[in-house]
């Protein structure tokens, strides 16, 4: 699963999920995205089950690209545990999700393919997705 080798502060603070993307709101690397309809958290755990469905229907044909990654520590305490005494430990490593943010590419297969392996993926994470295609930067068309 993903998450960082090492970070500055190991707990961090819950934060704001205001606003829309303005980074990562293109489909840049592949032909087709899926993008991000509303803010949320994505778990390594979801990053990775979207991984394995995607790679899994299109049968490690084209390339697949991965655009997010969980930085973000969420802690938590124990169950029946009392107040105070600290903030929990570290339970799993999120990505922070704007609407706009597309997460996954990939290149290499038919749009039929790429829309229902994107579709399968989708099911597995805990934000509202949109299948996107990759724009001509000069004529503004789609690309694939």
């Amino acid at each position: 699963m993903l998450m960082p080798k090492r970070v500055k502060y190991r707990k961090q603070m819950r934060g704001r999920m205001t606003g829309v993307a303005y980074r990562g709101n293109k489909v840049d690397f592949g032909d087709y995205g899926l993008m991000a309809l509303e803010p949320g958290w994505v778990d390594s755990r979801q990053i990775e089950a979207a991984r394995r469905a995607i790679v899994r229907y299109v049968r490690r044909t084209g390339k697949l690209w991965i655009r997010i990654f969980p930085d973000k520590p969420v802690t938590a305490k124990p169950a029946e545990t009392r107040m105070g005494k600290g903030k929990g430990s570290v339970e799993k490593w999120v990505a922070v999700v704007k609407p706009g943010r597309v997460m996954f590419e990939i290149k290499g297969v038919p749009e039929e393919t790429a829309r229902e392996a994107l579709r399968l993926a989708a099911y597995k994470l805990s934000v509202k997705t949109k299948f996107v295609k990759r724009i001509d930067p000069i004529s503004g068309e789609e690309m694939a």
